[in-house]
């Protein structure tokens, strides 16, 4: 076994056991302090027109991919100068911060948690962490919704777009996924402010999604018979409703967890209080219940453990041949 495969699995250990704790420093806040603290500055620099906004948007992407991505490059080659384990282990940790498996299912179990104790205020403070849309609103089947989205569709970018991003290109090509998932989480939206600035982030982001998020689909419908779910209808809806989103990525893993849960996700919902209207994904044969929550974790953890199997197996051979 390679030792970059070793370093690969010590980091996805170290993510299940550990997850994010926030007293350490995480590069995804450094990353989003970096682009908070450019965008400023690089929309001064260029005119006040859409083609200038763009080529501002152009300029934020190229630093916040290149500079962390570099200095993670060059603290794993100083460090092996140094000292060979403490860059393993250094790789090892920044391999375990790309990986959000864990914080994701600690967040979304808090939200389960408040449900199923009838806290729906404590609910609604919970979801509202880990979504984007509105959440003041929502009742006791809209909060759950909300959660096993918000699982489903960040298995693809929050776990399996980075773990194939590690297994290319070790730990800087992890940061570099997070740093275009980071830029396109806060500039790469349609509204006045960044349909212009945030374009270039948005697209990359899509471009480098595009395989994972089908991927990330295709692993929850051979997860789902696993998970003693519906691995039948987790196909056919996946085939059916992969589609149904604006993004060309977002709807492939929600349909098939949809599909697999047996409820139907998406649909309108209130984003800074104006109402989005968006397809439905998956058919209403139940209502969504607190724990789906638990049923869509369980689907992505498994989902999981496929991905990793076929990344030490297609390592291995890879190895082997040469």
């Amino acid at each position: 076994m390679t030792a970059p495969l070793i370093c690969l699995l010590l980091g996805v250990l170290l993510d299940l056991l550990i997850g994010d704790p926030r007293s350490l420093p995480h590069p995804v806040r450094g990353i989003g302090w970096l682009i908070a603290h450019l965008e400023a500055p690089l929309r001064r620099l260029f005119p006040l027109t859409p083609a200038g906004e763009r080529w501002a948007g152009r300029l934020l992407v190229l630093l916040v991919t290149t500079l962390p991505t570099a200095l993670t490059a060059l603290a794993l080659a100083v460090t092996y100068w140094a000292c060979a384990p403490l860059s393993y282990a250094l790789g090892v940790l920044l391999t375990s911060q790309c990986l959000a498996l864990t914080s994701l299912r600690q967040e979304s179990m808090k939200v389960h948690a408040a449900l199923t104790t009838g806290d729906l205020p404590a609910a609604r403070a919970a979801v509202s962490m880990i979504v984007g849309r509105d959440t003041e609103q929502l009742d006791e089947e809209g909060v759950a919704k909300a959660a096993v989205e918000t699982v489903a569709e960040n298995f693809s970018d929050g776990v399996i777009a980075p773990l194939l991003f590690l297994a290319l290109a070790g730990p800087a090509g992890g940061i570099f996924y997070k740093a275009v998932n980071t830029l396109d989480s806060m500039v790469g939206y349609q509204n006045p402010r960044y349909q212009h600035f945030g374009r270039c982030a948005a697209l990359i982001d899509d471009l480098l999604n595009l395989l994972p998020a089908r991927l990330s689909g295709l692993l929850l419908c051979l997860a789902a018979p696993l998970t003693r779910l519906n691995g039948k209808d987790a196909c056919r809806i996946f085939r059916r409703d992969r589609k149904n989103h604006k993004s060309p990525n977002s709807a492939h893993t929600e349909a098939a967890a949809a599909g697999a849960l047996g409820v139907q996700l998406a649909g309108p919902s209130y984003y800074f209080g104006q109402l989005v209207e968006k397809p439905t994904i998956g058919d209403p044969l139940r209502p969504i219940e607190p724990e789906d929550i638990r049923r869509v974790n369980g689907l992505v953890a498994r989902g999981y453990a496929l991905a990793v199997g076929v990344v030490v197996l297609l390592t291995s051979i890879v190895f082997l041949l040469n």
